[in-house]
């Protein structure tokens, strides 16, 4: 095979610097980054190597998305939103509309997903959904993937023949989330292939996919029809370990083409916020019984064994934990093992938690944009402990490596709006939720880079992000960086995305 030539990217700008270099990359990797007109004549070797005039554009390392669900983001971009209803009977409207003007095809589900019931007014029901949807099943997915709200027909379409309410939370959901996927496999990757296209139009070079499926078999089919345009970190679950084990793949082993990678074993310990699920020390307000703190899914007698088997056979592990009891003892697992990860989500702490995440050695892995998207919820139902949620910038004090992610389709796959978000911690109008806790725009991005530097690195591959707009400067306002111009994306050095 034939090297591709040498490419200098002349008169690129690097954050926080007023010159302009030539950057040079030579077999998929940065060689030199050298003042301009030095690269052209010393270090690419001129004759033959590809030259493309940036004209002062700023040039960052590529952008990562470290918690994803790939399929469920893929699909979800066709799904109704229902995002923006502040009440039942606002989301039944909405579910009207679609099935007025954009009927689902005979036999297939109307699919909706992004309700937040936890401040509405009014109770959701099957009953409301029946009302205007009669036979057609219809399934509304929440916000955070954790419940469904499901119509008399719908019910029947998974098989459940009786249900009082039509929400199903947790355990009685989850299950059944795949069965939504009425697409063939060739459909459902060619869906993966487009949403990672748009994803690599705003920068990002790589992802961390923890779809609660069989990834390795996923994206082994993907990859015999080509490589994705960005890096994949494919997630393994634990009914499907075994293989990975037996495999001896590794975190970090590839196992498919050039970019596709083992990512860790994914375990959820807790449920979610909005949900009124996630596991805490205190109880939610007005829930009594053996809800009243949430639910804990794993319990310290299962995860501990399962996080040291994952761990002795070279898997990191990535543990979901929302609530302060559940993040503890997630904590207290990684101790007793040794494992090596991160905790994905860790929305409240313990204040006494918080320095263990760098004793430890533990990767926080949080998803910024979730702190506007939920911050009614929590003053109502973490009510007196808001001050502990999302404690982004107490995690970077303490040490912590802190790295972003979406949970798309929680989120957006756009790592400039989580960055936005960890800046700014608002979404909208309103002003900023607790900012106390966030992020300078310069540690935002950082932990956007897996790891990399902001400024280039030689030696590094040449994953980067040519900018039409310096996001440092876009930082002084809330929003402004989701705004960032992306002109151009290389992978190894290789064009995903250009508008040069």
């Amino acid at each position: 095979m034939v090297p591709p030539r040498p490419l200098v990217l002349h008169r690129a700008r690097l954050l926080g610097a007023d010159a302009t270099v030539d950057v040079v990359v030579r077999d998929g990797r940065l060689a030199a980054v050298r003042p301009v007109g030095e690269a052209l004549d010393v270090a690419a070797g001129a004759a033959g190597a590809e030259v493309v005039d940036l004209d002062g554009r700023w040039v960052v390392p590529g952008l990562w998305d470290q918690h994803t669900h790939l399929t469920q983001w893929a699909l979800a971009r066709g799904r109704l939103d229902v995002s923006t209803a502040g009440s039942a009977a606002e989301a039944v409207a909405l579910v009207a509309g679609r099935l007025r003007t954009q009927p689902p095809a005979l036999g297939r589900p109307l699919v909706g997903i992004g309700f937040r019931d936890g401040t509405w007014p009014d109770l959701p029901s099957a009953a409301l959904l029946d009302a205007v949807a009669g036979d057609v099943p219809v399934v509304l997915v929440s916000g955070d993937l954790h419940c469904a709200w499901v119509s008399t027909a719908g019910l029947r379409m998974f098989g459940v023949t009786a249900h009082p309410t039509g929400v199903l939370r947790e355990a009685e959901w989850m299950p059944l989330m795949g069965a939504l996927d009425h697409v063939t496999p060739d459909e459902q990757d060619a869906l993966v292939a487009d949403a990672l296209r748009v994803a690599a139009a705003r920068g990002v070079v790589g992802v961390v996919d923890l779809e609660i499926a069989d990834n390795l078999a996923a994206w082994r089919r993907r990859v015999a029809a080509g490589d994705p345009p960005v890096r994949v970190r494919a997630g393994v679950w634990q009914p499907y370990l075994d293989r990975v084990v037996r495999e001896a793949l590794h975190t970090g082993d590839r196992v498919a083409g050039d970019r596709v990678t083992q990512g860790p074993l994914k375990v959820i310990v807790d449920g979610s916020l909005n949900t009124r699920t996630a596991w805490c020390h205190d109880p939610y307000p007005g829930v009594e019984g053996a809800l009243a703190h949430g639910v804990l899914t794993v319990p310290a007698d299962e995860l501990v064994p399962l996080l040291r088997h994952a761990h002795a056979h070279g898997l990191a592990c990535a543990v979901h934990a929302i609530g302060d009891a559940a993040n503890t003892l997630v904590l207290d697992a990684f101790a007793a093992t040794g494992a090596r990860g991160s905790v994905e989500h860790a929305q409240l702490l313990d204040p006494a938690d918080v320095p263990r995440f760098a004793s430890l050695g533990v990767t926080a892995s949080v998803q910024p944009a979730h702190a506007p998207d939920d911050r009614d919820v929590a003053d109502r139902h973490w009510a007196g402990r808001t001050h502990r949620a999302f404690p982004l910038a107490d995690l970077h004090a303490a040490g912590a490596t802190l790295v972003l992610g979406s949970d798309a389709p929680v989120a957006p796959l756009d790592p400039w709006l989580a960055v936005d978000a960890a800046v700014w911690r608002t979404g909208d109008d309103r002003p900023s939720w607790h900012p106390e806790q966030a992020l300078d725009a310069v540690t935002a991005l950082g932990a956007s880079t897996d790891g990399r530097p902001l400024g280039l690195r030689v030696g590094d591959p040449a994953d980067l992000a040519v900018l039409d707009d310096d996001p440092l400067a876009l930082a002084t306002a809330p929003g402004g960086i989701r705004g960032v111009r992306v002109a151009a994306t290389l992978l190894a050095g290789t064009w995903t995305h250009t508008t040069l």
